[in-house]
């Protein structure tokens, strides 16, 4: 009886480690392909980095500008407010 009994332990130990060795190839096969498309991801971004880097200077220049034009049109704004109220 007892020789029984560790023989179905034995058993059921086989089996949970074959489950167990199952699902790890399953993650391993998952995680192969999870890391394939974050190399693409990858890939995708540092060519839209590549592409996009010349922005940054030219958004300087253009803010720069804008500070200028903002400036410049606080006093036009409050003339123009009061030559309307003198017409």
């Amino acid at each position: 009886m007892i020789a029984l009994l560790v023989t179905f332990s034995v058993i059921e130990i086989a089996l949970v480690v074959t489950v167990l060795a199952v699902y790890l190839i399953l993650i391993d096969k998952h995680l192969k392909v999870i890391s394939t498309w974050l190399g693409k991801v990858a890939f995708g971004v540092r060519a839209v980095n590549t592409q996009t880097a010349s922005i940054g200077p030219s958004v300087v220049r253009i803010n720069t500008t804008l500070r200028e034009i903002d400036a410049a049109l606080g006093p036009i704004a409050e003339k123009a407010n009061r030559v309307a109220e003198r017409g």
